[in-house]
């Protein structure tokens, strides 16, 4: 259950039970926002990590401006855009489509990258009535909740992150062909690998997160591989435990954003026979450290 909408400047800001994930009203995000409202928004972002606005039936053009408000363009890598929107992704899968839905694995937005976005942003338009909530796991938690041995075993370890599991040319998404309403682009490049901190602090708030996800990371450097493959494992499976989830419901017209620096997230299928059409956006970020 959600608490009580609270007045934050600007905007209303009301946080679910335990406070990862709020809702924010009282702003019109079709027209530009001034800069105390936008200090506004991100503050409540910074402290719930996911923020979802509800009736904002935004354009691109409108989301676009909204999303620029916040930081650069996040790079987007193996997907083709929108025509004449080379920043925005379609998320859309057809009542009849038979590949999986997009998204559907824990995971933080383009973690094989050198600097991964900060925060991406979804805009719903169509909605199905059943199925498709996606789901977040709070990095905090559960960085905080691993016992203090645990803490020590992974403090300066950095896991291997990697697109070649989704994007290579023989990963899950490169033989769907014509399956899947979205254009995916397998490459070569899926197979490039970079090292990031498990244990990753985050540049703006200054606490520490869980930083491995179940598509991306693909095993632990210096360690050796069945040591570093069941570890990475046993990281995982804690980090989306039940307790750290947020299940969200969308409606039309809805736009969330969430923080990549200490979420994933994961999309929920169960909506076979319906059409669902969201619009996605990405912040650029930095470096983890």
């Amino acid at each position: 259950m959600s608490q009580a909408a609270v007045k934050k400047g600007n905007i209303h800001v009301r946080p679910n039970a335990g406070g990862f994930g709020a809702e924010i009203t009282g702003a019109d995000l079709r027209r530009p926002l001034d800069a105390a409202t936008v200090a506004d928004i991100r503050r409540a972002w910074l402290d719930h990590q996911v923020v979802f606005f509800p009736d904002q039936p935004l354009s691109l053009d409108e989301l676009e401006c909204f999303t620029l408000a916040f930081g650069a363009w996040g790079r987007t890598d193996f997907i083709k855009p929108v025509d004449g929107h080379p920043n925005v992704l379609e998320l859309r899968r057809e009542p009849d489509e038979r590949s999986s839905n997009f998204g559907a694995g824990w995971h933080s937005d383009y973690s094989f990258q050198e600097a991964p976005p900060a925060a991406t942003l979804l805009l719903s338009k169509i909605v199905p009535p059943v199925g498709g909530r996606t789901l977040f796991a709070d990095g905090y938690r559960a960085y905080d909740a691993l016992p203090e041995q645990t803490k020590k075993r992974i403090a300066g370890l950095r896991g291997i992150h990697s697109a070649v599991l989704p994007y290579s040319k023989e990963g899950f998404y490169a033989n769907e062909g014509k399956a899947r309403s979205m254009t995916i682009v397998p490459s070569d490049d899926a197979r490039k690998t970079r090292t990031h901190p498990v244990v990753r602090i985050h540049p703006e708030t200054g606490r520490k997160a869980l930083f491995v996800n179940q598509v991306y990371t693909i095993g632990i450097d210096g360690l050796p591989k069945e040591e570093g493959d069941a570890l990475l494992r046993e990281l995982c499976a804690h980090s989306v435990s039940d307790e750290f989830l947020y299940r969200h419901p969308w409606q039309p017209d809805m736009l969330l954003m969430w923080d990549n620096r200490c979420v994933q997230h994961f999309a929920e299928g169960g909506y076979d026979g319906h059409r669902r059409l969201m619009y996605r956006t990405t912040i650029a970020g930095d470096a983890p450290h």
